[in-house]
């Protein structure tokens, strides 16, 4: 038995899952794992060394020659460093998405997800967390949002970190990967049976945090 809980957040791309997920485990005093930014700098780790996003064997081998990680704040970093914004780009998105096809790639990322968790005191967000990574997870999470506010959302955090697109491209990239992610073969996008489904369409990031931090903690799953 873990000592802390884990909490998986699933969710499609631009939902709010990594505001939400970062808010709640400030408040609940756990760390925060974004399993999208592995898939992110896996791809832009792919692109530093050429190597192409279709290559699996390629790109499993490169996850193994890298150490990933997260700071309390939930940052991602690659061999020590933070990856910071170069990995949050809309080609880093699309890369993310392609890479995250590959089973070997999967299994390697599975690998080092479930090594960050295993003692539990996590919160974890991704696409898969409660029906692959952590089934066992003592507390799960569905977000559901509307396509357009999901890809408003998208657009204004892209913006925050100045990069230039347009909310109709926004929409067809947001729309080109849920496809992806709701198609592929090994773990698909899909909401686990014993999650809690939020909708937070007409919801803000500290409306979803206070209604999740009341499920962990009258699940009694924040003890030590």
């Amino acid at each position: 038995m873990r000592p802390r809980p884990v909490v998986a957040i699933d969710g499609p791309s631009g939902v709010g899952k990594t505001t939400v997920a970062r808010g709640l485990a400030r408040r609940l005093g756990m760390i925060y794992v974004d399993s999208g930014a592995l898939y992110r700098s896996l791809a832009w780790l792919a692109a530093q060394d050429g190597v192409s996003w279709d290559d699996a064997e390629g790109l499993a081998a490169l996850a193994g020659r890298h150490r990933f990680a997260f700071d309390r704040e939930g940052r991602a970093l690659v061999d020590g460093e933070l990856a910071g914004k170069r990995i949050r780009t809309l080609r880093m998105s699309e890369g993310a998405s392609t890479v995250a096809q590959h089973p070997m790639v999967r299994k390697a990322l599975l690998t080092i997800q479930r090594d960050l968790g295993a003692n539990g005191g996590v919160v974890l967000e991704g696409r898969d967390i409660g029906t692959v990574v952590f089934p066992d997870a003592e507390v799960k999470f569905f977000l559901a949002a509307s396509p357009k506010v999901r890809a408003l959302r998208r657009w204004k955090e892209m913006q925050a970190h100045g990069e230039q697109a347009t909310l109709e491209q926004v929409e067809r990239d947001q729309e080109a990967r849920d496809r992806k992610d709701r198609g592929r073969s090994v773990a698909p996008l899909i909401k686990a049976d014993d999650a809690v489904e939020i909708s937070c369409d007409d919801m803000g990031p500290d409306e979803v945090v206070a209604l999740m931090a009341a499920r962990v903690e009258g699940c009694g799953a924040t003890s030590a």
